[in-house]
């Protein structure tokens, strides 16, 4: 999730995250609740098995994920009024999203669409004729709301039907539709928080609505769904810099009033009646047993358990008594499991409670062994909880690997860190997924980023195919879009998720409902047909399920190999892989050596051996001699060879 307005200056989620600890501590006197159990002993990566993937992924290549921000996609609209409405500027629809639309995605390599924003969440839109209560723009973020301020859980944003009295069933036809070629589904669950005035108007029968049972004269109980700060009515944030809901216009619920008694504890867990502007405030937090003094009212997973398997946890569950919130997101996850989705995205996982999450995601698997799950987890030291007590099958791998690419893309740092991140990641690489863009970071092709989206052609090549984890594409990226509108309440550097926008660069790609890029430029063209080629290795060539080995260390000090050069193998049994990128924006040539420790694995005799480049269609040679192999390298600025033998 997006956290402020104001997040120009924000350079992290975890960043944000700490900021918030502090000013939680700062304000109330009382310790952060610590939502996880203590971080296991990290182990070297001789001492985990291989993991064990499905029967597809051995089959073939790797997992590439599309995310798809669904208001924006299909929308042809190109007024970008700021602050504009959908009479103004436009939304998309589900049924934008056809045959063509998903063709275009499938050409990408994708085997997964991450449909972000789906879920009903608060939005300044009259839908009253629905049955749908009024939004107050006091407590919700832009004109077209925050996806991850959740208002109904058993429902979907109405914005997105072309009939909101049809929306579910809408949804239910995108689905059908995205399996008929041959996609899966992702969508979010935002379990650490709902928005501030939640309803559920499609609940099934004896589902209740969160809170709906609460004890609201105290603080904390456990099977109450939210914390309270008794006797106090909830105020609205100060603004800041000037802001006002909807840039200003008059709106008959825009009074700086919302009706809150007694307040509850906003989302990022701040215990004020009147939390600061930069809090999450459109939000409450949802309670998962943990008391305010960060005990627990739950039983706690032996440490064992992190050895285990998820059928184990589901046996480990069974029959115990466990929070009311716990229930209540399990319930959610099956309801959207009998509809076809195949998988989630768990928003800001580490804020809640691992044993939940051993819990829901055994209780998932128990529905469904191949659900995907993935989590959004920014704290190095939780990975390996959330992972194998937690049973999450991928993390966010934003901190290490997104995090020291984007230096090297910046001209900011070396390739050095590329090495030792991927061998601090050894025992768990294949759960990290990896990814450039998604709707919480800067567009590559910003000025706030890189300026210039070809500076991600190195990046993606070695973020796709240094590991076996999923790859994830985010709308837009594959043709260079900049991000740069000032849409209203989202910052420009970052396509808004709070607004009524178009997306120029994808526009250019939809062409008018056609999703055939009728309007790229030659520029843009060139940069989708680099995408899809190299996501169509990643998800194909089934090498890049296999054995990887960095030779950056071993050619190091090589004329020509610098720190903006990165290069590493990947083989099995069948297919070996050199794979080759240059940061810099300038030509580069070197021999390429590898070690001998590589050479006794591929069991290569002396000779010359002809090299394919997969990217290219060009090819180079590895010459073997009895005692060294070294291969010469060409790269062009910018360049990368994905070299098979």
């Amino acid at each position: 999730m997006q956290f402020s307005f104001y997040s120009k200056a924000a350079s992290s989620k975890s960043l944000l995250l700490s900021v918030f600890a502090l000013a939680v501590l700062a304000s109330c006197g009382k310790a952060p609740m610590p939502n996880q159990t203590q971080s296991t002993e990290v182990k070297q990566a001789t001492e985990q098995p291989a993991p064990v993937k499905p029967q597809a992924e051995q089959a073939a290549g790797k997992v590439v994920v599309y995310q798809m921000f669904t208001r924006l996609f299909g929308n042809t609209n190109s007024t970008n009024q700021p602050w504009g409405t959908i009479e103004q500027n436009g939304v998309g629809k589900f049924n934008d999203i056809n045959e063509a639309a998903l063709k275009g995605i499938k050409e990408l390599g994708a085997s997964y669409v991450w449909y972000t924003g789906i879920l009903h969440h608060a939005v300044i839109r009259d839908y009253s004729a629905y049955g749908i209560s009024h939004d107050d723009p006091d407590v919700v973020k832009g004109r077209a709301g925050s996806p991850y301020a959740v208002k109904d859980y058993y429902s979907v944003n109405p914005d997105l039907a072309v009939d909101p009295a049809k929306r579910v069933q809408e949804f239910e036809a995108l689905v059908e539709r995205t399996h008929a070629q041959g996609l899966k589904v992702i969508i979010d669950i935002v379990p650490n928080h709902v928005a501030r005035h939640y309803k559920s108007l499609d609940k099934p029968a004896g589902i209740e609505d969160f809170g709906a049972n609460d004890d609201t004269s105290v603080e904390y109980k456990r099977d109450n769904n939210f914390y309270y700060v008794v006797g106090q009515q909830f105020q609205v944030p100060k603004a800041q810099n000037g802001y006002q809901p909807l840039g200003g216009e008059s709106h008959p619920l825009s009074d700086g009033k919302f009706d809150e008694n007694p307040a509850k504890w906003t989302g990022n867990g701040s215990r004020l009646a009147q939390p600061d502007f930069n809090d999450w405030y459109e939000t409450v937090k949802v309670n998962y047993g943990v008391k305010p003094d960060g005990s627990y009212d739950f039983d706690r997973l032996p440490a064992d358990y992190a050895e285990k398997s998820v059928q184990e946890h589901a046996a480990f569950w069974q029959g115990k008594d466990v929070p009311n919130s716990w229930l209540k997101f399990r319930d959610i996850a099956f309801y959207w499991l009998d509809k076809g989705v195949d998988g989630f995205r768990f928003d800001m996982a580490e804020m809640v409670p691992v044993e939940f999450w051993s819990f829901l995601n055994s209780s998932i698997k128990s529905k469904n062994p191949q659900a995907f799950l993935l989590a959004e987890v920014y704290n190095p030291a939780l990975y390996r909880d959330y992972i194998r007590l937690g049973k999450m099958d991928y993390l966010y791998d934003k901190v290490e690997m997104y995090d020291s690419l984007k230096l090297v893309m910046q001209g900011k740092g070396s390739t050095d860190a590329i090495a030792s991140v991927q061998k601090g990641m050894a025992d768990i690489e294949h759960h990290m997924l990896h990814f450039l863009e998604n709707h919480d970071e800067q567009r590559i092709a910003s000025p706030e980023f890189a300026g210039d989206a070809n500076k991600a052609k190195p990046a993606m090549v070695v973020s796709a195919l240094i590991s076996s984890s999923p790859t994830m594409l985010y709308f837009g990226q594959d043709v260079g879009e900049a991000g740069a509108l000032d849409s209203g309440f989202g910052d420009p550097s970052r396509t808004s998720i709070f607004d009524y926008a178009g997306v120029p660069a994808h526009q250019n790609w939809v062409n008018n409902g056609k999703f055939d890029g009728g309007k790229l430029t030659a520029e843009q063209k060139q940069l989708r047909e680099f995408y899809s080629r190299l996501m169509t290795i990643s998800a194909t060539e089934a090498v890049f399920n296999g054995a990887y080995q960095e030779l950056h260390t071993a050619n190091k000090g090589t004329a020509g190999y610098n720190d903006k050069t990165y290069a590493f193998a990947r083989f099995n049994d069948k297919t070996k892989v050199i794979v080759a990128s240059n940061f810099a924006t300038t030509a580069t040539s070197f021999a390429l050596k590898l070690p001998a420790d590589l050479l006794r694995q591929w069991q290569l005799s002396q000779g010359d051996y002809e090299l394919q480049d997969l990217l290219s269609e060009g090819n180079a040679s590895l010459k073997v001699t009895a005692d060294a192999a070294s291969v010469q390298i060409e790269l062009a600025p910018l360049g990368s060879v994905v070299l098979k033998l």
